[in-house]
């Protein structure tokens, strides 16, 4: 599936006071298990209302006079929650859903993924202070309490800060991003007001304390560690933790008697575990009221809902459409004969298979009656699905053969063929950074250039991949040599180590793999031949020197766009100023020349250029391996090889994406409002560890450099929002130009809605308001919601 919410995998090695220590923020405001970045931290100026998301929301939302008291709501989730601590290391999708019911959120997103003050907790919070300390005063709602009775105060700032700084390690924590940059926090004038003092600026001092846990939690490290895992001792939200059933797979929250702003509209609120592949069935049994689906139960609901419109009921559908639309009149009369046949022995089995028919032409028919009653409610998630590249080694640690499959990729049919079925916008995302409707989204793309099969079968040549050089052997190689024996013996090594994993079975099975463009493996037909007589349009580039110059004009052109200039091309370039030069090969090379498709596999040193694809082979994933059968296609077009290995999707991210054991991959980061906090890990430039391996943070592509560093960590320590989005802006135009995350498509979000729930359903970037979630009034007195 697509991992928002990425384990790290071996890339954390427990707390750290190092600033790199930083992971992605709790996917607390995400609805599923996903990991993207976004606004500009503490953004909140109304500059650029104009702006809006590429998709609006959809979740019915009604005023709370028009819904009803009471009732229960039953809500998917994955699984339920390996703990609650929202800042462990195995917190999940369901803890963060947790939280945002049961605890205070001082700041939360609206639908633009903007952080806004939440009233219900705050009656101000800004900085007060810049010299010679950040000072950010928070004044609390003076109605705020725990539901022991106990105010929230500034022990409970204090208890959290403590737990998070990263100066004792006896707490088990899985980020300090920011915590670790405050030097104090002391009482106010009173008790409702908490000064936080911070030894560096930070600009995105929002994030902070979003969710706010009790003293009671963070107080010790036993409590942090272990008690939070499976209860929590206070709560603080229009709901609270009643029970967990991990038998029946229900978590019961309850409406808080102590909360002190708008009650909960629901009397109780159940998170049921069901499986993504199991909510289909879930939903037509009536088990659930309101799931996040995909796109083949979506058009299951939506086709009950024509056949209610058409006025067809289940059976009817069932003849139309389901089980029973294969039986002909003619069918069932000769199935009719056959059961009261002479041959008993036949008959036996013609009545059981009659039988059988029948009870699946019933359940369909149940089924489609049950369906009717739900919706769909669709917007776009904030995030988004990237190609992965794995720069830390083979032919992806060359920049330009990066660059070569980023310009072989048509983003843009590959986010229609997503989003279009689904009637969804399918503009593909032009930052890494932001999504559309944010405010600091800006389209950077231009910093690696759009799709062009020729410049990326010249960016391929020049790096030394040419038809025929999988044929060839490097320069001054001789049969027998030294290197040739040493390459021999690492070669057996690296086989034997493979033969001990698959044996352990640590690794993944060859089943589903396959070699494009590889119907006979070492049988590839004869190259044209390269230089004087061969093809006219085709010349021998020098790598090294081209090299140079491609990566100086690559970075000129994102340093153009960095500080927003848009130069003209240089004398003698001949290419109009459009994209980016680097991402285009030397001046005056030329692609090689248009070869039989069987011919164009590449090669270079006697090696062919092949990339190993790894996919997600679970029922959640078939639109993962849809995309990817078409990249394989564009690839093959410009001679690139791909092996696909299709892995279960537990080990998909565990045992390869965070592992490094891939060349390409598709998955999802998650949007957030403080890119320059929450998106640094994700693209930090890897650094090498005491045993030799490389710290990635999560930057599972392995490619980043110290300037994109630099940029990330200026934004988050300048409070001037203007310069910190250029920085965001300029960051993000180096990423594009380092080509190790190449942004496909904005996710789809699919919610199979009651068609009585209201505020609920697809929220995009907004938090929901779970006071809010309810049942529609019907016009009748009929239907009690405690019946619900």
């Amino acid at each position: 599936m697509s991992q928002v919410g990425a384990p790290q995998g071996r890339t954390w090695a427990g707390p750290s006071r190092s600033p790199r220590s930083r992971t992605l923020r709790s996917v607390a405001t995400l609805t599923s298990a996903v990991l993207a970045v976004t606004v500009l931290a503490g953004c909140s100026s109304d500059e650029d209302a104009d702006a809006a998301p590429a998709a609006a929301q959809d979740h019915a939302p009604t005023a709370r006079a028009l819904v009803d008291d009471g009732g229960t709501l039953r809500w998917a989730v994955d699984a339920l929650p390996a703990t609650f601590n929202a800042f462990q290391a195995d917190a999940d999708a369901t803890t963060g859903r947790v939280a945002g019911a049961v605890l205070p959120a001082l700041h939360t997103l609206d639908e633009r993924g903007r952080p806004r003050l939440n009233p219900d907790y705050l009656e101000s919070a800004e900085v007060v202070e810049t010299e010679p300390r950040q000072v950010v005063l928070y004044k609390l709602n003076q109605q705020a309490v725990w539901s022991d009775g106990r105010e929230i105060g500034a022990a409970d700032f204090v208890a959290q800060w403590r737990a998070l700084s990263g100066r004792d390690t006896a707490y088990w924590t899985a980020r300090n991003a920011g915590y670790e940059r405050i030097e104090k926090i002391e009482k106010g004038k009173n008790d409702l007001e908490v000064r936080v003092t911070f030894a560096k600026p930070y600009a995105d001092w929002r994030s902070l304390f979003t969710p706010l846990y009790p003293k009671q939690v963070m107080g010790s490290p036993n409590s942090f560690n272990d008690g939070a895992r499976t209860t929590l001792k206070a709560t603080a939200g229009p709901f609270l933790l009643s029970k967990v059933d991990r038998k029946t797979g229900d978590l019961t929250l309850a409406r808080n008697p102590r909360w002190w702003g708008q009650p909960a509209k629901l009397d109780s609120l159940v998170l049921r575990a069901v499986p993504r592949a199991g909510r289909e069935a879930a939903l037509a049994a009536g088990k659930l009221d309101l799931a996040e689906i995909d796109r083949s139960t979506a058009e299951r609901i939506a086709l009950a809902l024509k056949d209610a419109e058409a006025g067809r009921s289940g059976a009817q559908a069932a003849r139309l459409h389901g089980p029973g639309s294969a039986i002909t009149p003619g069918k069932a009369l000769g199935s009719w004969a056959l059961a009261h046949g002479a041959d008993e022995e036949l008959a036996e089995e013609v009545r059981a298979a009659r039988a059988e028919n029948q009870a699946a032409v019933a359940r369909y028919a149940k089924a489609q009656d049950t369906l009717a009653g739900y919706v769909v409610r669709k917007s776009l998630e904030p995030a988004y699905t990237q190609l992965s590249l794995n720069g830390e080694s083979g032919p992806l640690a060359d920049e330009r053969v990066r660059r070569a499959v980023a310009r072989a990729i048509d983003r843009r049919e590959l986010a229609e063929s997503v989003l279009k079925p689904l009637g969804l916008p399918a503009d593909p995302p032009g930052s890494h950074l932001a999504l559309a409707g944010q405010a600091a989204y800006a389209d950077s793309s231009d910093a690696l250039g759009d799709q062009d099969t020729k410049e990326a079968r010249a960016l391929l040549a020049d790096a030394g991949w040419v038809p025929g050089g999988a044929q060839r052997k490097p320069a001054g190689t001789e049969a027998g040599s030294e290197a040739e024996k040493k390459t021999g013996k690492k070669t057996a090594e690296r086989e034997t180590d493979a033969k001990k994993k698959a044996e352990s079975g640590d690794t993944a099975s060859n089943d589903g793999l396959y070699i494009v463009g590889d119907d006979k493996p070492g049988e590839l037909p004869a190259a044209p031949r390269i230089g004087p007589g061969g093809p006219e349009s085709t010349r021998v580039l020098a790598p090294a020197p081209a090299a140079a110059r491609e990566s100086a004009a690559l970075l000129a052109r994102a340093e153009a766009l960095d500080t927003g200039a848009r130069a003209a091309a240089q004398p003698g370039n001949g290419k109009p100023d459009k994209g980016v030069a680097g991402a285009y090969a030397p001046m005056g090379s030329a692609a090689p020349a248009a070869v039989p498709a069987a011919s164009q596999a590449l090669g270079k040193d006697g090696k062919a250029l092949s990339l190993r694809f790894v996919l997600p082979s679970g029922p959640g994933s078939e639109t993962l391996r849809a995309v990817g059968d078409r990249i394989v296609r564009m690839l093959d077009a410009v001679g690139i090889r791909t092996e696909i290995t299709k892995v279960s999707d537990e080990s998909f991210f565990k045992d390869h994406i965070a592992s490094g054991d891939y060349d390409l991959a598709l998955y999802s980061w998650p949007a957030s409002a403080y890119p320059a906090t929450d998106a640094r890990p994700i693209f930090a430039k890897p650094e090498p560890a005491s045993d030799g391996s490389l710290l990635v943070e999560q930057n599972y592509s392995r490619v980043g450099t110290d300037r994109i560093d630099q940029l990330f960590d200026q934004a988050a320590a300048t409070l001037d929002e203007e310069e910190a989005g250029d920085l965001i802006r300029q960051a993000d135009a180096r990423i594009w130009a380092a080509a190790g995350s190449i942004p496909l498509y904005q996710r789809p979000q699919l919610v199979a809605a009651r068609s009585d729930v209201v505020n609920a359903g697809a929220w995009g970037f907004a938090a929901p308001q779970y006071q809010d979630i309810g049942f529609k009034k019907s016009e009748t007195t009929k239907g009690s919601p405690s019946n619900r």
